[in-house]
């Protein structure tokens, strides 16, 4: 079946997206704090913050200790992702929300299918409806 590999391939890429951004938060801290100016945010405060919930989300759903914790994690980085999408839409500069779509369908194809690529089941996640042939 190619449900794991859906998993696996969108949550990595979910996970390289974030930790990217990550990077580039502490490499191009000046870039970042007028990108946030721009979108009318005090980057002084967000900064430190940001950088932690996109290092720890992602880590939380990779390493998946806890289901729970894990499941949050996804709920966190959906509202990230669409606060960041809106943001950029509400100051008129779609483009700058073209990540913040991509993250979600990666998000989305993450959530779907980790139910079964993961030994614990999250009881949030979709169920997969096999289909009995009639006899």
């Amino acid at each position: 079946m190619a449900t794991p590999y859906i998993y696996w391939i969108s949550t990595a890429l979910l996970s390289l997206l974030y930790f990217v951004s990550a990077s580039l938060y502490i490499a191009k801290g000046d870039f970042v704090r007028k990108a946030q100016a721009d979108l009318g945010y005090s980057a002084a405060h967000l900064m430190p913050f940001m950088i932690a919930v996109k290092v720890l989300g992602p880590a939380a759903i990779l390493w998946r200790f806890n289901v729970a914790l894990s499941d949050l994690a996804y709920a966190g980085i959906f509202y990230h992702l669409i606060l960041s999408g809106l943001a950029h839409l509400g100051v008129r500069k779609p483009k700058g929300a073209i990540p913040a779509a991509a993250g979600l369908l990666l998000l989305v194809g993450s959530f779907a299918t980790q139910n079964a690529a993961r030994e614990l089941p999250s009881p949030y996640a979709p169920v997969a409806v096999i289909q009995a042939s009639p006899n």
